[in-house]
Order: structure tokens, then C-alpha cells, then sequence
């Protein structure tokens, strides 16, 4: 697989793992309130740590293969992270967990979007 195929493939991957942890943060407690295995596994803290150390690589790995580098991009993602980290350590609280991982979800994905619409600008001009 070409390089820039295989980096837009880790942008998608990278989105869809985002829009698994939100899914996890605000529709698994809903589910749990409705069947109680889902809340075991709602409240499982290994689930937040597995979700942090496949997003950080993966985001990492695509943004790395970025050609054209864009330090705004970079910072939403490193940000993103920050904030995923921060809600699966429970720091500063259990409570703000989830508002901490959302946030970072939803910037780690626009950082990803954005990074795959750069991709696609990039490859038209190339054909050009």
C-alpha cells in the first residue's frame, strides 16, 4: 500500500477509534442504567487505559507521516491526547472523566479530519 493511501487509512482509523471512545463515554452509561453488564464494564478502568494506548499510537504514527506538517493539527492531536490521558488517569477528578474524555475525543478527531482533508487538497494538486 502506497504511503499516502496508508496514512489517510490511519487518519480513518484514527476517527473511528475517536467515535468508539465517545460512544463508550456517553452512550455506555445510558446502556448501563439498562443492563447492568454494561455498567461493569462502563466503569472498568482497564477499558479507558486500552483506549489511550491505541489512540495515542495510532494518531502519532498518522500525524507523524504527514507531509506537509501544520502545527495547529498537531497541537488539537497533542491535545486531544492530553486530555484522554488526563480522564483515563482521573485526574483532577473521577467526576470530570468524562467531560475530560469527550473533549479529548472530539479534538483528537477534528485534528484527524482535519489532517485528512489536508491529505486530499494535497494528493488533487498533485495530480494537477
Amino acid at each position: 500500500m502506497p504511503a499516502a493511501r496508508s496514512a489517510v487509512l490511519g487518519d480513518g482509523v484514527a476517527i473511528g477509534l475517536s467515535g468508539l471512545c465517545l460512544a463508550h463515554c456517553l452512550a455506555l452509561p445510558l446502556a448501563a442504567s439498562l443492563l447492568p453488564i454494561a455498567g461493569a464494564w462502563a466503569e472498568a478502568e482497564w477499558v479507558h487505559g486500552l483506549f489511550v494506548a491505541v489512540a495515542a499510537p495510532v494518531s502519532l504514527w498518522t500525524l507523524g507521516r504527514s507531509r506537509s506538517r501544520n502545527l495547529a493539527v498537531v497541537a488539537l492531536a497533542v491535545g486531544g491526547l492530553a486530555l484522554m490521558v488526563a480522564g483515563a488517569a482521573g485526574f483532577p477528578s473521577h467526576e470530570a472523566e468524562t467531560p475530560l474524555t469527550v473533549a479529548g475525543g472530539l479534538l483528537l478527531a477534528l485534528a484527524h479530519g482535519l489532517n485528512w482533508r489536508r491529505r486530499q487538497v494535497a494528493c488533487r494538486h498533485d495530480r494537477a
